[in-house]
C-alpha cells in the first residue's frame, strides 16, 4: 500500500500542479480584464460618442498621436488612410477597422487603445498597466489602420464609393482600399491580423434569446475548413478573449460561421500565412450607439495583444473554441406573444415578429427607424430583444382610435393598412375592451 501511495503521488502531483497553474493563469487573465473594464473611462476618447462619425472627425485625433503616424494611401475619393505604428518587437500584428463604412464600433475602440498606450498625461504613469504596455511593445510591433473605408463611412454604408464590398475584393483588388490592405500584408507579413467588424444586432448566441454581442472567428483558408498552425494560433487567441469577456456578458458571445469565402480578405489572409482573428460587434439591449460594446472591444483587443506578447494563448485547445455557440437568427427586435386577432367575428391567437432597420438622415449623421412585420403565427421557438406578452389583448388598428392619431400627429395618409399584414409597417394598438394598453408606432413601443 505504501508503494502504491508513492506511485499515485508521482503520477498525480504534476497533473495537480499543472491544473493549478492553469487556474492561476485564468484567474490572472480575468483579473487583468476586470481592471481594464473598471478603468475604461480613463482611456475613452470622449470626443467620439456616436456611431456616425466621419473621417474628418478622427483625422485630428490620429495626427496628434505621439506615435509613428503615416499616411499610407488614399481612398477612391482621395481621403487619407492612416497607419499608426507602436512597439519594436519581433511579432508583427496588423489591426484594421471599418473596412465596411457602417461598422464603426472597433474604430472607436482603437481610439481608446491609442489613449491607453500614451504613457504621459492621460492615462497617467503608474496606472497599474505600465508592465503590460512594456510587455506588448517590447515583444510586438503593432500596425493599426483605423477606418480603412472612409468613403463608406462618409455615407454610413457598407460598401466603398464605387459600390464594391471591399471584403469581397481579395481576388480582383479593384478597390484602392483593397489594394492597400493587400500591400500591407505583402510588405509586413504580419504574424497576426485583427479584422474588426460590426454585424446585425438580431443574431443570437446559439438557439437562445441572448443577442450575440461579440462574436469571433478564426477564418478558414480552404473549403475543407482544415486546421493548420496559423489558423490554430488565431483560434487560441480567440479562446482567451472569449474567456475575458464571458465574465461581463455571460451567454452573449458567439462564433461566426466558418464556411470558406474565397473572395474575402479574412479567408485569404489566413491562406497567406497570417493568423486572422475576426471580431464582430453585434447588439446589446439599449446600447443603440454601441458604447458598451466599444468598451468590450477595448478589453478584448488588449487581452488578445497581451496573450500574443506573452504567448499565453498556447494553453487553449480546439474543444474550447468549438464550445462557443454559433451565431444564429432566433431574434426579432420586438416579439409580441399571444395577441388576439379578430377575423369575421372569430378570434385567432398569433405571435407578431417585428424588425427594425436604420435609414440614414441628415447626410448620414443620424438615422430614423423603419419597421416591418416579418412574421405572424406561432413564434414560440423565437425570442425578442424586446417582448410583450399580449395574452388577453386584441390587435386594433389606429384609424379606430382618432384620439391616438391626434396625440401622435398621425395622418390618414400614413395609415396604408386597414389590418395587420406581413411585410408592412408595424403601427397598431393592443387593446382590452377598447382600452388601449400598448401603442406600437413604426415597430416601437410608445
Amino acid at each position: 500500500m505504501v508503494l502504491l501511495r508513492k506511485h499515485l503521488t508521482f503520477v498525480f502531483t504534476p497533473f495537480i500542479l499543472l491544473f493549478g497553474m492553469a487556474l492561476t493563469m485564468q484567474k490572472a487573465s480575468q483579473d487583468f480584464s476586470q481592471q481594464l473594464f473598471d478603468r475604461y473611462e480613463d482611456y475613452k476618447e470622449k470626443t467620439i460618442t456616436k456611431r456616425r462619425f466621419k473621417h474628418k472627425d478622427i483625422v485630428p485625433l490620429i495626427e496628434n498621436l505621439p506615435f509613428d503616424v503615416q499616411k499610407i494611401g488614399k481612398s477612391f475619393e482621395q481621403r487619407d488612410i492612416y497607419q499608426i505604428k507602436l512597439g519594436s518587437g519581433k511579432t508583427k500584428i496588423l489591426l484594421w477597422s471599418q473596412m465596411h463604412g457602417d461598422e464603426p464600433t472597433a474604430t472607436m475602440a482603437l481610439l481608446d487603445i491609442f489613449k491607453f498606450f500614451q504613457v504621459g498625461g492621460i492615462p497617467p504613469k503608474n496606472d497599474g498597466f505600465d508592465a503590460l504596455r512594456a510587455t506588448i511593445l517590447e515583444n510586438c510591433t503593432l500596425y493599426f489602420v483605423p477606418m480603412l473605408n472612409p468613403d463608406g463611412a462618409e455615407r454610413y454604408q457598407r460598401r466603398t464609393a464605387t459600390d464594391i464590398d471591399m471584403n469581397r475584393d481579395a481576388l480582383r483588388f479593384q478597390t484602392p482600399e483593397g489594394q492597400l490592405l493587400k500591400k500591407l500584408q505583402d510588405e509586413l507579413h504580419p504574424d497576426f491580423s485583427f479584422n474588426l467588424h460590426d454585424k446585425g444586432t438580431k443574431y443570437s448566441a446559439g438557439a437562445s434569446g441572448k443577442q450575440a454581442t461579440v462574436s469571433f472567428l478564426a477564418t478558414s483558408y480552404n473549403h475543407e475548413k482544415e486546421w493548420n498552425a496559423t489558423r490554430t494560433r488565431a483560434m487560441q487567441v480567440i479562446c482567451g478573449m472569449h474567456e475575458a469577456l464571458e465574465q461581463f456578458i455571460p451567454g452573449h458571445l458567439g462564433r461566426w460561421n466558418d464556411d470558406h469565402e474565397p473572395r474575402a480578405f479574412g479567408d485569404n489572409i489566413a491562406k497567406w500565412g497570417s493568423s486572422l482573428i475576426l471580431i464582430e460587434s453585434g447588439g446589446y439591449k439599449d446600447d443603440i450607439e454601441k458604447q458598451f460594446i466599444r468598451k468590450l472591444n477595448f478589453v478584448a483587443i488588449l487581452n488578445g495583444l497581451q496573450a500574443i506578447s506573452e504567448k499565453s494563448y498556447k494553453k487553449y485547445k480546439l474543444k474550447y473554441y468549438e464550445a462557443i455557440p454559433n451565431n444564429d437568427r432566433y431574434l426579432f427586435d420586438l416579439l409580441i406573444r399571444h395577441a388576439e386577432f379578430v377575423h369575421d367575428g372569430k378570434t385567432t391567437i398569433k405571435d407578431i415578429g417585428i424588425n427594425l432597420s436604420e435609414k440614414n438622415v441628415n447626410n448620414a449623421t443620424d438615422f430614423e427607424y423603419s419597421s416591418v412585420i416579418e412574421d405572424l403565427g406561432d413564434l414560440s421557438t423565437f425570442w425578442g430583444i424586446k417582448e410583450i406578452d399580449a395574452k388577453g389583448l386584441t390587435v386594433s388598428m389606429l384609424h379606430d382610435f382618432p384620439e391616438i392619431m391626434q396625440q401622435y400627429k398621425i395622418s390618414e395618409k400614413e395609415l396604408l393598412n386597414q389590418e395587420l399584414n406581413l411585410d408592412e409597417r408595424a403601427s397598431f394598438l393592443l387593446t382590452k375592451d377598447k382600452e388601449v394598453k400598448y401603442i406600437i408606432l413604426n415597430g416601437q413601443i410608445k
